[in-house]
């Protein structure tokens, strides 16, 4: 192959192992140039500009470099990652960035190819480990993988199944809730019971029968509460106010979403009731887009966005719960673990209802476990979510109604394998595919 170079550091300040690098390069007859071609014609270009300690938005050489890079039309491969972007968080450091076709990052994988604005960068990703192994228990996340699915036993009966009570659907916000227990009896609970905020809803769900409706007054009795995973808030308005204290005070497991976020936002007796059921080994699960995290926080979406993980942490520890901050690269975290984050979905879930279907869905599949604190249920039901997205036509929006079957459609195999653990090295941030750990720099 023909091959150029554009060597736009000081030469003469390299460390010893570039420097060697470079005398070979020259010594194979490498053709080393100090200044960017006026146009690039290649079939293949890689962007090796700078290292993972960038930390400034790229200026004049560099920036024209990535604007020519960008333009080449050439397949582009970016070197552990792209330039422009943060490894640690994924956000933009500047105007500038690479956009990637592949990204070949070393040793292990950093959390800020997977989220934020690292999915548009990085293109498809690719793991070279260089032949070393770190040990998972230095990861500081992991990726999330498919959920693991235990064939249905011949004696078992909808009881074995878990019960499910979502309560949401304020006037004028009645499909949020119709979505949300479509989902959950979709993804397997035993009996979902639909608790609509609104008195001049109908009673049956024609395309559901199955979901059996219930008023406010019979399903916020502490009995059925008790033994009941309760998704509340999808389409909940202001309605949902008045139904929080009794879910928070007696939800066996609770997901909160849309509204009932809000509402938590905005009084703090809220969110003292919401944090004491961690003392009460209450388990919640939070699902929050960047905005319902920022009211929560107290701050801007864009202060969230730019660091996705630390606030998931921050979030998760302040309202002692499980926190699934949704966007691209969804980040889970829960206080005392490892955050994760989703590698799975694209914009196609940018569509109304898709959230609700999710927090549906995740109180269906929750519903059916074992494990209290709703972290692995999430993981899964985030996987679950993105995959579903990934066929069909990339231009076109996922419908949150046909969401739900593509969900059903998108499930590993009973007798799949777990998710694959990748080894990765301390290298920065973290993050991880299939159960994979990511590092910090050391």
């Amino acid at each position: 192959r023909r091959v150029r170079v554009s060597l736009l550091g000081d030469a003469q300040g390299l460390p010893a192992d570039a420097r060697d690098a470079l005398e070979q390069a020259r010594s194979a007859g490498v053709a080393i140039e100090t200044a960017l071609p006026a146009s690039l014609h290649a079939d293949l270009a890689l962007d090796a500009l700078l290292g993972l300690g960038a930390s400034r938005p790229p200026q004049g050489p560099i920036a024209a470099a990535i604007d020519l890079l960008n333009g080449c039309g050439a397949p582009l491969v970016a070197v552990d990652l792209p330039t422009g972007l943060a490894a640690d968080s994924g956000r933009l450091l500047g105007a500038a960035a690479v956009r990637a076709t592949h990204t070949v990052s070393l040793l292990t994988l950093k959390p800020g190819l997977f989220t934020g604005q690292g999915r548009d960068c990085a293109g498809r990703i690719w793991l070279a480990t260089l032949g070393v192994e770190a040990p998972q228990a230095d990861a500081s996340a992991l990726l999330c993988g498919p959920p693991t699915l235990r064939a249905r036993r011949h004696g078992q009966h909808k009881g074995s199944f878990g019960d499910v009570c979502v309560v949401g659907g304020a006037p004028g916000l009645g499909g949020a809730a119709l979505l949300a227990a479509r989902a959950a009896l979709t993804a397997g609970a035993g009996r979902v019971y639909l608790v609509r905020l609104d008195a001049a809803a109908a009673e049956v769900d024609p395309q559901r029968p199955e979901l059996m409706p219930r008023t406010a007054a019979q399903a916020l009795q502490p009995s059925l509460l008790a033994q009941a995973s309760v998704v509340c808030g999808c389409g909940g308005g202001d309605a949902v106010r008045d139904a929080l204290p009794a879910v928070l005070h007696h939800a066996a497991r609770l997901v909160l979403d849309a509204d009932a976020l809000n509402a938590i936002a905005a009084e703090p007796a809220l969110a003292r009731a919401l944090r004491a059921r961690s003392a009460r080994a209450l388990p919640s699960v939070l699902t929050p887009h960047p905005l319902e995290a920022a009211r929560l926080l107290g701050c801007s979406s864009a202060e969230v966005q730019a660091d996705r993980l630390g606030n998931a942490r921050m979030l998760a520890e302040r309202l002692q719960c499980s926190v699934v901050l949704k966007g691209s690269g969804t980040v889970l975290a829960t206080p005392g673990r490892r955050c994760a984050i989703n590698p799975t979905g694209n914009a196609r879930l940018a569509s109304a209802g898709t959230g609700d279907v999710l927090a549906g869905w995740l109180g269906g599949s929750w519903a059916q476990c074992s494990a209290s604190d709703g972290f692995e249920a999430a993981c899964g039901a985030v996987w679950l979510h993105g995959s579903a997205a990934e066929s069909g036509h990339a231009c076109l929006p996922l419908r949150a109604g046909d969401l739900i079957d593509a969900m059903a459609a998108a499930l590993p195999p009973v007798s799949a394998p777990g998710p694959t653990t990748w080894a990765a090295r301390p290298s920065i941030g973290q993050a991880i595919p299939g159960t994979a750990p990511v590092l910090p720099e050391r």
